[in-house]
C-alpha cells in the first residue's frame, strides 16, 4: 500500500508542476512603449528615365510586370520603408484604367495600348501595397502633357488632341496651360477619377505647375507661351501676369485639397515643391525662385492647410553654404504654423556620385532633431535597392518599423481597443504560444504588436489590416500587446497580457493504512 501510494503522489505532482511553470496569460496594466512615428516614403518612377523604377523598360508581359512591382514592394517592407509613391500620370496619360486619358507609353511602348493579358497596375498595387502594410500614394504631374522622353505617336483620346486649345508647346515639350480654367478644371476631374474609384491613401504632386524655364540660343529665357490665355482672363484680372499665374495654381491647389476632402477625409494630398521657395529664405540661401520662375507658392499652400504634407526637395548637402539642407528644412518648418506634415525628399540618386551614403545619414539625422519634421521621401525605389553603401545606411538608421505620422488636423478619436488572447502548447523540450486578436468597432488598418523578453527589450511589429495572428516558437514573451491602427494614424488603447505564474497548490494529504 505503501508503494502503491508514493506512485499515486508522483501521478499527482506532475501535471500541477508543468502547469505552475508554464504559466498564464493573463490582462495587465502596463504599457508599452511608443511606437516610432516617421514618414519613410520612397518615390516610385514610371517615366522611362534612366534607372527607372518599373517597369524596368516598355513592352514586358502582365505577368513579368507584376513580378516586377511587387519585388519592388517587397524591398519598400524589408527597408522599413512605409510609402510608396507610385507614379500613376506622368504625361497627361494612365498607368490605370482611366476613362479620360490614355495608357501611358511607359507600359506597352505604344501609347493608348493596353496590355496583354489585361489588368489595371493601380489597382494591383494599391492591393499589394495595402497586403504589405504599406500605403500608396497616386502620384500625378499636374500640367505636364509630353515628356521629351515620349517616343510613339499620340493618341487620339490625348488632350494634345481632344482639346489642343488648352495645350501650349514650350521647347519640346507639351504643357496644358494652367491659366486655362477648362484645363484645371479637367485635371481636377482626373485627380478625382482616381480618388473616388481606387481605394489610394493620398495623392501627391511634385515640382510641376509650370515648367522650368529654358533658355534660347542667345541664352535669354523663353517665356511660356500663355498670351491667349492671359488676354481672355489675365488682362481683366487687374493683377500683374506673374501675380496672375501663380493665383491660378494657388487656385487649382485649393480645390484639389478641398475636393479630395469632399469626397474622401482620409486621403492625404501632399505637394513636393523645389526645395527654395525664394532666394535669400533664409538669407544666405541663393537659388531659382520658384515663386517667380514656376509660380509656386508653396508657401502660401503650407501656411493655408491646403496640404496635408509638404515634401520640399532639398537635394542639397548638409554643408553646402548657399542651399543648406537644415538651413532650408528649419526655414520651411517656421512656415508650417498649421501643423501639417513636413517630409523632405532626399536625393538618393547622389549617392556614390556628388554625395555620399553618410550624408544622407546625416540628413535623415538633421530631420529628426528639425522640430515639427519626422520623416523624407527618397528619390528612388530602385536606386534604394541597388546602391550597397545606401543600403547599409538605411539599414543602420531604420532598425525598427515605423507608423505613418497621425493626421490630427482631419480626425483624432483612437479606435477601440482590440480583443486579445493567446493559445499556448507546452511540451518536453519545445513551446509553442499563438496571439490572436480582433478589432471590436471599425475594422483596424493596421496593428501595433509589440512583446517583451525576460530581457526587458521590447519588439515592434506593424502588421497589416489582415494579419491577426503571431505565433512564437519556443522563445514565448512574457508581455503581448496590440493596439489597432486606424486609417489616420491614430491608435487604440493597448490590450496587454503578461504570462503570470500561479502559486503551486499543495498536495492534498492522502492517508495510507
Amino acid at each position: 500500500m505503501k508503494l502503491r501510494t508514493g506512485i499515486f503522489f508522483a501521478i499527482l505532482l506532475v501535471p500541477v508542476m508543468l502547469f505552475a511553470a508554464g504559466g498564464v496569460y493573463l490582462p495587465a496594466v502596463v504599457t508599452p512603449p511608443e511606437p516610432q512615428r516617421e514618414f519613410r516614403g520612397a518615390w516610385l518612377v514610371t517615366l522611362a528615365v534612366s534607372n527607372v523604377d518599373w517597369p524596368s523598360k516598355p513592352g514586358l508581359s502582365s505577368a513579368r510586370q507584376k513580378a516586377e512591382l511587387t519585388s519592388l514592394l517587397d524591398r519598400a517592407v524589408e527597408l522599413k520603408l512605409n510609402i510608396v509613391l507610385f507614379q500613376i500620370r506622368p504625361m497627361s496619360d494612365a498607368l490605370y484604367s482611366s476613362p479620360i486619358e490614355p495608357w501611358s507609353e511607359f507600359l506597352t511602348g505604344k501609347m493608348g495600348q493596353a496590355q496583354k493579358p489585361p489588368y489595371d497596375p493601380l489597382a494591383f498595387a494599391v492591393a499589394e501595397a495595402h497586403r504589405r502594410g504599406l500605403e500608396l500614394h497616386a502620384w500625378m504631374n499636374p500640367f505636364r502633357a509630353r515628356h521629351t522622353l515620349s517616343k510613339s505617336p499620340i493618341a487620339p483620346n490625348h488632350i494634345s488632341r481632344t482639346h489642343p486649345e488648352w495645350v501650349r508647346k514650350y521647347g519640346d515639350q507639351l504643357w496644358l496651360d494652367p491659366g486655362e480654367p477648362a484645363a484645371r478644371d479637367y485635371v481636377l476631374s482626373v485627380v478625382m477619377d482616381v480618388v473616388r474609384r481606387y481605394d489610394v491613401d493620398g495623392v501627391a504632386f511634385d515640382d510641376y505647375f509650370y515648367p522650368y524655364p529654358i533658355k534660347d540660343a542667345a541664352d535669354r529665357v523663353v517665356a511660356f507661351p500663355d498670351d491667349t490665355s492671359w488676354r481672355k482672363y489675365g488682362v481683366r484680372s487687374g493683377m500683374t501676369r506673374d501675380d496672375w499665374r501663380r493665383a491660378g495654381v494657388n487656385y487649382f491647389v485649393q480645390r484639389v485639397y478641398q475636393t479630395i476632402k469632399a469626397a474622401k477625409p482620409w486621403v492625404k494630398f501632399g505637394v513636393s515643391p523645389f526645395g527654395i521657395w525664394r532666394p535669400g529664405n533664409p538669407p544666405q540661401i541663393r537659388g531659382l525662385d520658384a515663386y517667380a520662375s514656376l509660380y509656386a507658392d508653396a508657401r502660401l499652400w503650407l501656411a493655408s492647410g491646403w496640404l496635408d504634407y509638404l515634401s520640399p526637395q532639398l537635394y542639397w548637402p548638409v554643408d553646402s553654404p548657399q542651399q543648406s539642407f537644415p538651413a532650408l528644412l528649419n526655414w520651411w518648418s517656421a512656415q508650417n504654423a498649421k501643423g501639417r506634415g513636413l517630409w523632405p525628399a532626399l536625393d538618393a540618386t547622389a549617392v556614390g556620385g556628388k554625395f555620399s551614403a553618410n550624408e544622407i545619414m546625416r540628413q535623415i539625422q538633421a530631420t529628426r532633431r528639425q522640430p515639427g519634421a519626422n520623416g523624407e521621401i527618397f528619390y528612388h525605389l530602385r536606386n534604394l535597392s541597388q546602391n550597397p553603401a545606401l543600403l547599409q545606411t538605411l539599414r543602420a538608421e531604420y532598425t525598427q518599423p515605423a507608423l505613418v505620422p497621425a493626421s490630427p488636423w482631419l480626425a483624432s478619436a483612437p479606435p477601440a481597443r482590440p480583443d486579445l488572447t493567446t493559445m499556448e502548447n507546452n511540451r518536453s523540450h519545445y513551446s509553442r504560444l499563438t496571439a490572436s486578436w480582433k478589432a471590436p468597432g471599425e475594422p483596424a488598418w493596421k496593428w501595433v504588436l509589440q512583446y517583451r523578453g525576460t530581457n526587458d527589450v521590447w519588439t515592434t511589429e506593424i502588421l497589416p489590416a489582415e494579419q491577426t495572428t503571431r505565433t512564437f516558437e519556443n522563445a514565448t514573451p512574457e508581455i503581448i500587446s496590440v493596439r489597432a491602427v486606424n486609417r489616420l494614424g491614430n491608435l487604440s488603447p493597448p490590450a496587454v497580457l503578461e504570462k503570470t505564474i500561479p502559486p503551486l497548490m499543495p498536495a492534498r494529504q492522502i492517508g495510507t493504512s
